[in-house]
């Protein structure tokens, strides 16, 4: 990629991105982020509510069993949509809610949920945007393996199928998966979390069983005349210097966090993973046919969610082939993550220029901030309008982007956070479960209406 470019603290006016017509503006959430209710109308448990109660695994002991309390409050939530003039909602259907064991039929009072948000989002003029797999399993399904157990893959298939079956007369278009690569790592190698298991690169099987369900789920949608998109965690790669060893180990990692998961979507293989000390078998975990499978049903969308770019150097630790380094001069989210926007720019010409043909149109489906301000939040107006400057930087080099969809619409769970990460547009009072729209919210609100009345006033709408 290009040299990071500093962060651009003043706020861009906000009819000054030159998107192109039909673009689609959203906000997205995730069912065990927002939801709550975790022992109503039948839910099961998920790895979330095992990995949670135990000491230890969170910030402070949070978990999400209130969360938001969406799943009392989502009229609410959905007039703070309208209010934005969203044109989607990206959000996760909670696998527990529809199979509580993660097998058999549905449950009824799960889908019920699931009607009434997504009618009462058609009622406001949204598209729903389901997610399939937002990282809440089955507890059931953990206890027989997980994602390290092949049968996981076609378990999600029958999911897949009772979802798209009850929802696909309203629903147009589904994404499988949710940064597959972040619960591989996060989940399975290094137990950081849930399932909490740190197997490092014995956790590889748990690629190649997502991508399987992906492809296996993605022919059910495709059957019911549906289209299918994943969402995964990108980043750019840069070395820390030119020397060949940071250069080895900066294409290593690019392998392992950009292209195990897109290659065998879009190429119809996997990238050469010597480093890591497998062949394309992935510990033997690929069988005759599965690239087959996976690629049977072409992608309609790539969805994209990126937060900062990645800055890598020659290992110290000889089990892995890399190591991180800090970029330098830049400033840092909350989170202490680096905010580098010419990074989202940089990503999307580098997927253009890798696939080519082979790469479907783009969605961001997550990019945003955590901040320690409060209802006035200048750093979160500036994160997204430098953000979404580089995305119309990368339009205009050649990159097919149809929509951007911002996290969040809400102060949520942030996983191994807790509630100490607030991303929202709109402040949350965990307390009370008061709804704030901040500075944020208003200026993404007028960002919206400004691009429409842009796009009428060329006659595009």
């Amino acid at each position: 990629m290009s040299s990071p470019h500093i962060f651009i603290r003043e706020a861009a006016m906000p009819d000054r991105y030159d998107l192109p017509t039909g673009f689609r503006w959203g906000v997205a959430t995730a069912a065990h982020q927002i939801e709550g209710a975790v022992d109503e109308d039948g839910r099961g448990p998920s790895i979330w509510d095992t990995f949670t109660a135990r000491p230890g695994t969170v910030r402070d002991g949070h978990t999400g069993a209130v969360a938001c309390d969406h799943y009392h409050r989502y009229p609410e939530d959905i007039e703070l949509m309208r209010g934005l003039g969203l044109d989607g909602y990206r959000f996760s259907i909670a696998w527990p809610r529809i199979q509580p064991t993660g097998a058999g039929p549905a449950d009824p009072a799960g889908l019920a949920f699931y009607d009434r948000l997504v009618d009462a989002l058609l009622e406001a003029c949204i598209t729903p945007l389901p997610t399939l797999f937002h990282w809440d399993l089955p507890q059931a399904l953990e206890d027989r393996g997980g994602w390290l157990n092949r049968d996981t893959a076609h378990r999600f298939a029958d999911y897949t199928a009772l979802v798209a079956d009850h929802l696909g007369d309203r629903v147009p278009a589904w994404i499988t998966l949710n940064e597959p690569f972040v619960h591989m790592v996060y989940g399975y190698a290094l137990g950081i979390h849930a399932p909490g298991r740190a197997l490092m690169l014995d956790a590889l099987p748990v690629a190649h069983h997502q991508l399987l369900a992906h492809g296996l789920a993605a022919t059910l949608l495709h059957e019911r005349g549906l289209d299918v998109l994943v969402s995964n965690n990108l980043t750019p790669v840069e070395p820390a210097s030119p020397s060949p060893a940071d250069l080895a180990a900066a294409d290593a990692y690019d392998t392992l966090h950009n292209r195990l998961f897109t290659d065998p979507l879009l190429l119809g293989r996997y990238p050469d993973l010597t480093a890591f000390g497998t062949g394309p078998d992935l510990h033997g975990a690929v069988r005759p046919g599965d690239l087959d499978l996976i690629t049977a049903t072409p992608l309609t969308g790539l969805g994209v969610n990126y937060y900062n770019p990645t800055r890598i150097a020659a290992p110290t630790d000889p089990s892995l082939p890399f190591t991180f380094a800090e970029i330098p001069d830049v400033p840092h989210t909350a989170f202490g993550w680096p905010i580098v926007p010419d990074g989202l720019r940089a990503l999307l010409v580098s997927l253009h220029d890798r696939y080519g043909t082979a790469l479907p149109p783009v969605t961001i489906t997550e990019n945003g901030c955590s901040t320690t301000e409060g209802l006035d939040d200048p750093t979160r107006i500036s994160y997204l309008s430098t953000h979404l400057d580089a995305l119309a930087t990368a339009v205009a080099e050649g990159v097919d982007v149809r929509g951007y969809y911002t996290w969040s619409l809400l102060d949520n769970f942030e996983w191994a956070e807790g509630y100490h990460q607030r991303f929202g547009l709109v402040h949350v009072d965990f307390a009370t479960q008061q709804r704030t729209p901040r500075a944020s919210y208003t200026w993404y609100r007028d960002l919206i209406a400004a691009h429409r009345a842009r796009c009428a006033k060329e006659g595009s709408v």
